[in-house]
This record gives C-alpha cells, sequence and structure tokens, in this order.
C-alpha cells in the first residue's frame, strides 16, 4: 500500500502523462530486467542442478562428479556478468548508430532470444542452451542499464531530470523485488517452475515492444529546446567519442574521475556484505529457517521503497545531499554491524541490532548511492561524451560486480566480520570526495554543469601556473 501510494506521488511529479509512460516503457524494457535477472537465479540452484545431473546421467549413463557440478554451476551464474561487460561496452556504440529509443527496442531482441534458449533448455534436455541464454540475458541488462538512464535523461526537461534518471534504480529494485517475489519455495518447488521463472521476463518485453515504439526519442520537451539549440552549437563538427578519448580529454578529466570512482563504489561499498549476512543474522534472531525467505523478500521491498523516496527527493533536495548523507549512514552502520556481529554472543538481544543496521544499510544506499549515482552519469557530460561516458561507467560497474563475485567469499573468509571496516573506509572516502569535487547540479543545464567544472578546476590549474610563473619571474629578478 505505501509503495503504491509512493508510486502515485511519483506520477503526480511528471509534466505529462507520456512522459510517465516511456519512463515506465524504457524502464520496464530495461532495468527492471537487470534486477529481475539477479535475483532470479539464487532459489531454483538446487532444481537446476538436479537437471543438469539428470541430464548428465542421459549422455554418460553416470551422476556428474561434484567438481564439474559446481564448475556448470558456477558458469551459468558468471556468464551473465560476462554478458554485461559486453552489453555496457556496445550500448554506448549502438546508441550512436540506432539512437537510444531504437537501442532499446533492438536490445529486446536479445532477451527475446534468451528466453527462448532457456525455456528450451528442459524439453531438449540441454543445459548448454541455459548457458546461451544466461549470456544474452546478460548482454540485454548490459546494454539496458547503459542506455536506459541515457534516454531518459535526455528525454526529460531539466526539472524533472531527477526523478526520470532515478527510474534506472526504481525498476533494478523493482525487478530484484519481483525476482524475489516469484523465487518463493511454493513457486520454485513445482514441475518445470524454475524454467517458467527464468522465461516470465518475455511477458515485459512484448510491454516495452507495444509501449515505446509510440513513444518519445531523445528529446521531446519544446521547453528544453532552447538549452538543446544551445548544446548542439557550442558542439557543433564535434563527433561522439569513444571511451579511450575521454582518457586523453583534459576538460573532462574530473568528471570521468568522478565517474570511475562512483562505479567502483557501487559494488565495492559493504551491499553484497550485507545481504551475504542477512540469512546467517536473521537465524540468529530467532527467526525460522523456512520463513526466512520472507524476511529477504522484506529487504528487496525495503530498497525498492527507499529507491521511491528518492525519485520523490532528488529534484527538491538535490544529489549532493543524498549521495553523500546515503554513504555518511552506511559509514555508520558499518561500525555498528561490525560491533554486533562481535558481540552477537554478548546478550540475547544483540543480533536484533544486526537485523536492524542491515535494513538501515540498504535505506541508505538505497536513498542515495544507489539512485543518484546513473543521475550523475548523465548530468556531468555533455551529449557528445555522454555514450563513451556509460560504456565507461557500466564496464567498470559490470568489472567490478565479476571481482565481488569472484573474490567476496574469500574476503568474508578471511576478515569475517571485519570485512565491514573495508567498506567503511570505502563509504567515508567516497562520502570525502563528492563533499570536495562534485557540484550541486540539480536544475542545471549539462552545458552549465560543465562550464562549473572548467571554471572550478580551470581556474586552479591556471592559478598554479601563474604562481609558477611569478616564482620564475621573481628568481629571476633576484638573479
Amino acid at each position: 500500500m505505501q509503495g503504491t501510494l509512493m508510486f502515485f506521488c511519483i506520477y503526480l511529479q511528471f509534466p505529462s502523462r507520456t512522459l510517465f509512460l516511456a519512463a515506465c516503457a524504457a524502464g520496464i524494457g530495461g532495468t527492471f530486467q537487470y534486477g529481475y535477472n539477479i535475483s532470479v537465479i539464487n532459489a531454483p540452484t538446487k532444481p537446476i542442478q538436479h537437471f543438469i545431473n539428470e541430464t548428465w546421467v542421459q549422455r554418460h549413463g553416470a551422476p556428474i562428479s561434484e567438481h564439474h557440478l559446481t564448475l556448470l554451476w558456477s558458469v551459468i551464474v558468471s556468464v551473465f556478468t560476462l554478458g554485461g561487460f559486453l552489453g555496457a561496452s556496445l550500448g554506448g556504440t549502438l546508441s550512436i548508430r540506432f539512437g537510444r529509443k531504437g537501442t532499446l527496442l533492438l536490445n529486446n531482441a536479445f532477451s527475446l532470444l534468451a528466453t527462448v534458449f532457456m525455456g528450451l533448455s528442459y524439453p531438449t534436455r540441454t543445459f548448454e542452451l541455459l548457458i546461451a541464454g544466461r549470456f544474452l540475458v546478460g548482454l540485454n541488462a548490459g546494454i539496458g542499464i547503459c542506455v536506459q538512464p541515457l534516454y531518459l535523461g535526455e528525454i526529460s526537461p531539466k526539472a524533472y531530470r531527477g526523478v526520470m534518471a532515478m527510474g534506472t534504480s526504481i525498476f533494478i529494485t523493482g525487478g530484484i523485488f519481483t525476482g524475489q517475489v516469484i523465487d518463493g519455495k511454493e513457486i520454485i518447488s513445482k514441475v518445470f517452475a524454475w524454467m517458467l521463472c527464468m522465461s516470465f521476463k518475455c511477458i515485459f518485453v512484448f510491454m516495452l515492444l507495444t509501449a515505446l515504439k509510440q513513444l518519445y526519442g531523445s528529446g521531446g520537451f519544446q521547453a528544453e529546446e532552447e538549452d538543446m539549440e544551445r548544446e548542439r552549437t557550442e558542439l557543433i563538427g564535434v563527433k561522439p567519442m569513444r571511451p579511450w578519448q575521454l582518457f586523453s580529454d583534459r576538460s573532462l578529466r574530473w568528471q570521468l574521475t568522478t565517474i570511475i570512482f562512483l562505479c567502483a563504489a557501487q559494488q565495492l561499498n559493504g551491499i553484497n556484505a550485507i545481504y551475504f549476512y542477512a540469512n546467517y543474522v536473521f537465524t540468529r534472531a530467532g527467526i525460522p529457517e523456512d520463513k526466512i525467505p520472507y524476511v529477504t523478500i522484506g529487504t528487496g521491498a525495503c530498497e525498492c521503497l527507499t529507491a521511491l523516496t528518492c525519485g520523490m527527493l532528488v529534484d527538491s533536495l538535490g544529489r549532493r545531499i543524498l549521495i553523500i548523507g546515503g554513504y555518511s549512514l552506511m559509514t555508520l552502520w558499518c561500525i555498528i554491524i561490525t560491533l554486533s556481529l562481535t558481540y552477537q554472543d554478548y546478550a540475547p538481544w544483540v543480533p536484533y541490532i544486526s537485523m536492524s543496521c542491515i535494513f538501515a544499510f540498504i535505506l541508505s544506499f538505497g536513498l542515495g548511492p544507489g539512485g543518484v549515482t546513473n543521475i550523475l552519469i548523465t548530468e556531468l557530460f555533455t551529449q557528445s561524451s555522454r555514450p563513451a561516458a556509460y560504456v565507461t561507467g557500466g564496464s567498470i560497474n559490470w568489472l567490478g560486480f565479476f571481482l565481488v563475485g569472484m573474490f567476496f567469499p574469500f574476503i568474508v573468509m578471511g576478515l569475517q566480520q571485519y570485512c565491514f571496516l573495508v567498506f567503511l573506509g570505502v563509504c567515508c572516502l567516497v562520502a570525502t570526495y563528492i563533499y570536495f569535487v562534485v557540484p550541486e547540479t540539480k536544475n542545471k543545464t549539462f552545458l552549465e554543469i560543465k562550464q562549473e567544472f572548467q571554471s572550478h578546476y580551470g581556474k586552479q590549474k591556471s592559478d598554479k601556473s601563474n604562481q609558477g610563473r611569478s616564482s620564475a619571474l621573481l628568481r629571476s629578478t633576484d638573479m
């Protein structure tokens, strides 16, 4: 009920119904599928492994070894990340070649093909189709998470750019929550249910194809035409940049550094550790094991509600206060959860503090870093460099996702609950960096934001050069 009310409040903030539908259509066909495919793979682990073993027995006449089964399962899970990395690398190029809206429509071909592959894997007894389907799903997610915020940021008036760009985070969390609900054991335990769950997303693809083709391309409001015309005039003759060109452009050095910093922090801020420890904490708090999946669904709902709340606040409070406040609170919760996990057996009420910290950490993440990061990628770059910025940021995000998946269990094994001290350092460092480096972007055009970076950091560089020249002149005068 509360989520419906928040969604309605966000709807009321939009200047037109068509713009709202454009945001929903792009979100359902883009980052919603990313969130859904992250969470939907968790519950059917045992049914899929049973299917692989049955297939192996039919082919070879003997059960698959534990080592090979673990390897195949790891490939099924991690190939999604490989596809996502490739999709993020292709997203910028495709958005230039086919346009933002055209790329979102074209991207659904990968999703439909993945649905066919995964749907046929069980009846044909071919688990290789499941691997191919997961790769294509990752490719779809990588392109979607790159192009959707690019599209939404460019079709929105600057006064509504924050709430539009927040659609990325809202639909990611909505996809995760939907996957958690569908993953419920009452559904997964039924015959063929895991196959249907992994093919369920085709419904959202058809919704997107029906809606998005009738909606805007990039740039749709008369109120923004003057700003867009100024940007076009300034960038006349400038070709869209490639990702590697960003690293050689001195005028974009601080913007690029900011995006690299924020995208890396998305994966290294401890949100994965929170979910890793959630089941352990819930068990110690006395929650029955068969009820823990429902509490996990509660964490997904919690993150979804905070994304909606952030969408309502981002254009009134601004970007800086939300992301700095979010990382600052996450720093605090890292300290408290480290202490509570260390002294878990000190008193019967300590596990409840740990459980509260888990929800508080998720709330803090969703209220700031989870949503505002994508807004800043849109706003810190102009139209010629924005696709390359999304490719760079998306590639770092997916690379971080892969590295966390590979090495995080070993970090936890080595440091145990003290791993949160590492995340404490990351959160504190990011909050400090944003406070000193990143300006407020609320209600500013893309060119105004670019000029603010250039005037601030260009002035500092100019002052240092002038000081150097003055010192040299004084030394020569003394001689």
